[in-house]
């Protein structure tokens, strides 16, 4: 069986291989909850997976993804992200974002993520 680490590293080389999706489907809890900073979370995978897709599809151009610190503790993982994209709604976007992750039964039961908007 994979350890935290071994799941997030997947899970973050997926991304970068502009797999996002795939890793979405593989690493997500049908139950997942997803929140924005302190905005109302998304419940469910199945309107998580159309927020994704709304959100992936709305990047006009896309320069890079990187992940700059990973720490995994007791069911929880926690990545430090730098993004760099064009969004056609938000416009130019350079940023740091921290996602943290908790996880259940092997997958990410609950997410948040922590930006400066």
């Amino acid at each position: 069986m994979a350890s935290l680490l071994e799941k997030i590293s997947d899970l973050n080389d997926l991304v970068l291989q502009g797999k996002a999706m795939d890793a979405f489907e593989k690493y997500y809890h049908q139950d997942v909850s997803m929140q924005e900073n302190e905005n109302q979370p998304t419940l469910g995978k199945e309107n998580n997976r159309e927020r994704e897709k709304e959100f992936f599809s709305s990047i006009v151009e896309f320069r890079g993804a990187k992940p700059l610190n990973v720490s995994v503790g007791e069911g929880v993982s926690m990545v430090e992200w730098h993004y760099d994209y064009n969004h056609k709604d938000w416009g130019e976007r350079n940023y740091t974002q921290v996602s943290v992750q908790e996880w259940k039964d092997g997958q990410i039961i609950r997410e948040k993520f922590y930006y400066n908007s």
